[in-house]
């Protein structure tokens, strides 16, 4: 117990500022120049924390950011290799067949149809919609 010591460095005496010009801090005593923030109470920074300042710092994303999430995209090509003929084409299945990421799903009418499909719980373009119901299935 009689050998401890603090770490090297890890106590230090504090700067003793204005004390003449021979202790090295003084005249200025580490301000700088003159003007507002040589003095006492100068720059008062606590006018700055208002939510106008926040904002302001914010940085501003240019263009539209909708909140609502993008449909994940599905084709009748896409649907015409994964699915049976007569099939029941729903979110869940789309999810299940691993051609979606989430429930929210759009079909698009690119590629040839010629299988029958029920599409159910889906948005659906009108060419993809005409495609469906010209091969002979139905969108609910």
């Amino acid at each position: 117990m009689n050998n401890l010591k603090p770490a090297r460095g890890s106590k230090t005496s504090r700067k003793r500022l204005g004390r003449g010009n021979a202790s090295g801090k003084g005249t200025t005593a580490g301000r700088g120049g003159k003007g507002q923030t040589a003095r006492t109470g100068g720059r008062n920074r606590l006018k700055l924390l208002g939510m106008r300042h926040l904002m302001l710092q914010t940085p501003k994303l240019r263009g539209f950011q909708s909140q609502h999430a993008k449909a994940s995209v599905v084709t009748l090509e896409m649907l015409a290799k994964t699915f049976a003929d007569g099939a029941k084409v729903t979110p869940t299945t789309l999810l299940k067949k691993g051609l979606v990421s989430s429930a929210h799903v759009k079909i698009l009418g690119s590629g040839a149809l010629k299988k029958k499909f029920v599409v159910a719980g889906c948005k659906v373009s009108e060419a993809a919609k005409e495609k469906i119901v010209a091969a002979g299935g139905e969108v609910r």
